[in-house]
C-alpha cells in the first residue's frame, strides 16, 4: 500500500519508493533520508486542509511530506 493509506498511527515497514523516472531527484532524496526497505514507519499527524502535509515518523526523526511525496513510498503493515 502507499504510504498515504496508511492509517493514523499504525506501524509499517518501507518495501520501496517509486522512481517516476530516471534519476527521479524526489525518489533519491527520501532514501537518502532513510525511505528505504525494512524501516519502520509510522503517521503520526496530517494537516488540517486536505490531510496535507503528512507527519511521518522514522525512528526517533519526523518528516513533513506532502501527500504527492509521501505516495511514492510503499510499505506494508506491520502484524
Amino acid at each position: 500500500m502507499k504510504l498515504t493509506d496508511l492509517p493514523a498511527f499504525a506501524l509499517a515497514h518501507v518495501t520501496g519508493v517509486i522512481d517516476t523516472h530516471d534519476g527521479d531527484l524526489i525518489s533519491n532524496r527520501l532514501r537518502e533520508l532513510g525511505f528505504v526497505d525494512g524501516e519502520e514507519i509510522r503517521v503520526v499527524g496530517r494537516g488540517p486542509i486536505g490531510a496535507d502535509p503528512l507527519l511521518i515518523q522514522i525512528g526517533f526523526t519526523r518528516f513533513a511530506l506532502r501527500r504527492s511525496e509521501a505516495s511514492r513510498v510503499l510499505v506494508e503493515k506491520a502484524a
